[in-house]
């Protein structure tokens, strides 16, 4: 079991994203509008203003777009190193997650790497982490 994250307070523009991972699903918010994503979530389109949006599944997949590796122990029981890594989504212009790269050893990250997602629960938070895929 991994040690405990910090938990994000859910509310109206970010449920979806936090708890989307119980179906096996990455969900990011997309203007019914203008067709624009935004992350992180919000109530109102980020390009065009409009109120009509809703969070929309999207593949999960990316590439480590930058990444750093941690080694200062900042919380008791997590193990370092470990890396902090933004990831460009497949299909999602414009919107980056900034994640924990995982399943691999911290000196097989490379930029450009192709991942996926994976979630951790914990107590009814499903957090996307990516793993290197290949």
């Amino acid at each position: 079991m991994s040690p405990p994250r910090p938990r994000p307070k859910l509310d109206q523009e970010n449920t979806a994203f936090w708890t989307s991972g119980a179906e096996g699903e990455l969900r990011i918010v997309r203007c019914s509008d203008c067709g624009e994503y935004t992350h992180p979530p919000r109530i109102l389109c980020r390009h065009c203003q409009s109120e009509n949006v809703a969070a929309q599944a999207v593949a999960g997949t990316g590439v480590i777009d930058t990444f750093t590796v941690n080694h200062q122990p900042w919380a008791k029981d997590l193990p370092v190193p470990y890396v902090i890594a933004r990831v460009a989504l497949d299909g999602v212009p414009g919107v980056y997650l900034t994640t924990n790269i995982v399943n691999c050893p911290v000196e097989a990250v490379a930029f450009g790497d192709p991942v996926r997602v994976v979630f951790e629960e914990q107590a009814g938070i499903f957090y996307p982490l990516f793993e290197k895929v290949g």
